[in-house]
Parts: C-alpha cells; sequence; structure tokens
C-alpha cells in the first residue's frame, strides 16, 4: 500500500480510501491510485485486513447435501448474492441431518471466523439440529425454515399451491388431485396446506393426498394410481420432477394431457418449457430469496436488522399442460 501511494502521490490513507470507501475520493485522485493499483500489481492481503477490522469478509452456508432443484437452487441464489456484496462464502454440507452433524458444520464454520451464517434447513429434523447448534452470538438468517429465535427468508409456498390450485379450479374442473413432498418438508407442507384451502373456498372436495419423495419415479408411481379414477382431471403435484413422473404415467395408459387430464408442477425447473407438453408450474424466486437473506444477513452483522421474517410471493407460469375440463 506504501509503494502504491508514492506511486501516485498520496497519502496511504487515500489509498484505504479508494479501497473501501471510494465514492469519499475526488475522481482525479481516485483514478490515479487505481492506475497506480494497476501498474503494481497490487493486491490486497485478505488476513492482514481481517486482523486489523476484525471482519474477515466470509460468510458461512450450512445446508444439506442433496441434488434436489429447490435447495440447490437457493444455494446458488445466496452464493450469487453474497459474492456481489463483496463477500466470499464458505459451505458446510451435511450428509445426514443428524444433531452431531449440524454442531460439526456449524462450529468449522464458526472457527473460520465466518460474519454470519445461512441456514439452509428444509426438514424439520436438519431445522432443529441446526437451531441446537446455534452459537448465540453469531448473526443468522434461516432459508425456508421458520426456526425459533431465528430471522427466516422463504417463498410463500401456500400462495403458490393455490394459485396452482385455483388455476385448475378456474378451467372447470370439479377437484384437483395433489401429489405431496416429503411429509417431514417444510416446503411440501405449506404446499397441501395452500392446495387444501383453494378447495376448501370454493366448497370443493378435498382428495385424499399422494405422497412421493420429490423424485420423477414417484410422480409415476402416483400417477398409476391416479389415472385408474376416472374422475381424476386434475392434478398438483408438489414438484416438477413428481409432475413429469405423473405426465409419463397418464401419457402410458393412454390418457392425454392436458385434454383428459390437466397437471400443474412447482419450482419451474430449466427443463419445465421444454418437456411435452410444456409444464404448466409455479416459478419460485431463488435469486430474490438469495438477495433477501443476504441483505438481512448483512444487517444483523451491522447490527441494524428490524429481526422480521420475509415471505417472497412466487410466480404461477401457465404453459401446455392444462387446459378447460372437457364435459
Amino acid at each position: 500500500m506504501g509503494d502504491v501511494a508514492r506511486l501516485a502521490g498520496v497519502s496511504q490513507m487515500t489509498v484505504s480510501r479508494v479501497l473501501n470507501d471510494p465514492g469519499s475520493v475526488r475522481p482525479d485522485t481516485r483514478e490515479r491510485v487505481l492506475l497506480a493499483i494497476k501498474q503494481l500489481g497490487y493486491r490486497r492481503n485478505s488476513a492482514a485486513r481481517s486482523l486489523v477490522t476484525r471482519r474477515s469478509q466470509t460468510l458461512g452456508v450450512v445446508c444439506f447435501d442433496t441434488t434436489f432443484h429447490g435447495p440447490a437452487s437457493m444455494f446458488n441464489g445466496i452464493v450469487h448474492a453474497a459474492e456481489e456484496a463483496g463477500y466470499a462464502v464458505s459451505v458446510a454440507s451435511l450428509r445426514r441431518p443428524t444433531a452431531d452433524a449440524a454442531t460439526q458444520a456449524v462450529q468449522r464454520l464458526v472457527h473460520q471466523s465466518v460474519e454470519g451464517l445461512v441456514l439452509i434447513a428444509p426438514q424439520a429434523t436438519e431445522a432443529m439440529a441446526f437451531v441446537r447448534a446455534l452459537p448465540a452470538d453469531t448473526p443468522v438468517v434461516a432459508v425456508e425454515n421458520a426456526l425459533p429465535n431465528v430471522t427466516s427468508v422463504s417463498v410463500d409456498q401456500e400462495l403458490g399451491a393455490r394459485m396452482a390450485t385455483e388455476h385448475l379450479l378456474s378451467l372447470g374442473h370439479e377437484t384437483v388431485h395433489h401429489v405431496r413432498g416429503p411429509v417431514d418438508w417444510s416446503e411440501a407442507n405449506g404446499r397441501v396446506d395452500g392446495w387444501v384451502a383453494a378447495l376448501e373456498g370454493q366448497g370443493r372436495m378435498v382428495p385424499r393426498e399422494l405422497v412421493g419423495d420429490w423424485s420423477a419415479r414417484s410422480g409415476y408411481v402416483a400417477g398409476q394410481k391416479l389415472v385408474r379414477d376416472p374422475r381424476t382431471t386434475a392434478v398438483f403435484a408438489a414438484n416438477d420432477s413428481m409432475a413429469l413422473g405423473v405426465v409419463r404415467a397418464l401419457l402410458d395408459a393412454g390418457a392425454r394431457v392436458p385434454q383428459d387430464v390437466s397437471v400443474v408442477g412447482f419450482d419451474d425447473i430449466p427443463e419445465a418449457a421444454y418437456v411435452t407438453p410444456p409444464l404448466t408450474t409455479v416459478s419460485q424466486p431463488f435469486r430474490d430469496v438469495g438477495r433477501r437473506s443476504i441483505e438481512i444477513l448483512l444487517d444483523e452483522i451491522e447490527g441494524t436488522a428490524a429481526g422480521a421474517t420475509s415471505v417472497i410471493a412466487p410466480e404461477l407460469v401457465v404453459r401446455d399442460s392444462t387446459s378447460a375440463r372437457r364435459s
């Protein structure tokens, strides 16, 4: 930094201000400093900087090891938002949602001097394991699960399910069958609540739900059961993978989608617009969730957070897998 200051003809304090608060430096001075930095190939020593500022500029993300589209997309949104805010990200991924694994993951990140933690914990079991492992003096934001005494950011799952169900009812279907996600996932439970609320709100029969595990195969098995009931004209699956499994089962049984049975998914995976027929689905704003969770966490780090839970609305994307009921 001294070399940069000498080459630019300024003080080391001015160089520091250019690096940390460039708006406070006159444009011509700032340009001289930046040119000197470029000529000398200067790189800040992050370790030395953290010793002086007691700030590591690093956030920790604790997540469950999964390839499911929703949690994986949440993770990507959080990492991108952190990097845009100028923070590095250190990740601890759990293969099993046990109390010991959660404790070790949190402690590993705390020992790396992360300034705050983001928890992606959609399952109730792992969520409570995280709560018990959290240090009292570390700012924390939970994603997609409401945890005791922890600020959370989530997509309004109930609203998304209501939109999907009400869309099918608006097309003239008498009721809507549901292939739900695993019972210990908060997102799956929220989507069940929205589905039930939409049906009961219009005085419709609530069929018995079928339980899947988020996989296309479980959707296919559910679709095989649904196609045997001639009253099935509309299906809402709790994610797109299961919806695609349902569609395949219907087609294999000779039913047409959407002429005989309309199908709606949830997530809006990249492939949803390109399958046959293109899938009507509920799109989750993963980047918005990531951005909001990092904004709240940084506010908590600075001591300016209000502590309120943030809920973000999803969007219904209508494509060709739904149509008016044929009489």
